[in-house]
């Protein structure tokens, strides 16, 4: 049995009131994504290596690409999601929120596991504000989840 419906479609773009959107990742959005982690690598490695060993310091561009590919095709598959935070223009990626099926180490209730990254110059700021008043509402509203385990 799947985390999600069989009915349920994800969003293929929501917007952000700070005048920001979120989009499902692509491989095509290396060439944004790419600077985005490793110009902020220090604070992610501190936020996920740990559990994920990402990034890791020698990540490749290549390597980037493959990993933005596979989170396309778990996305397409429904199986886990990971979504751009992106300017109006799509010019340039400040971020990542990924939305996980529950963990083992999950609280037992949970529906999903969440988190989010934003850049060095955004963390903070009003866009994190921003992502902080919309995301909980959205999970539950479009996603119906009752209750999320945000971590890291």
């Amino acid at each position: 049995m799947s985390w999600l419906s069989e009915s349920f479609r994800h969003p293929q773009r929501v917007e952000v009131a700070s005048g920001h959107h979120l989009r499902p990742i692509r491989a095509s959005d290396v060439a944004i994504d790419y600077p985005a982690v490793m110009g902020s690598r220090e604070r992610l490695w501190a936020k996920y290596g740990a559990a994920w060993g990402w990034p890791a310091a020698s990540m490749s561009y290549e390597a980037d690409r493959v990993d933005l590919a596979r989170h396309e095709a778990e996305s397409a598959a429904q199986e886990a999601f990971n979504y751009a935070i992106l300017d109006r223009e799509e010019t340039e990626l400040l971020g990542c929120l990924y939305i996980d099926p529950p963990a083992p180490s999950s609280p037992p209730a949970s529906n999903a596991v969440v988190s989010w990254w934003l850049i060095d110059a955004c963390a903070g700021g009003a866009l994190e504000r921003a992502l902080e008043e919309l995301v909980p509402g959205w999970l539950s509203e479009t996603w119906g989840f009752d209750s999320v385990h945000f971590d890291p």
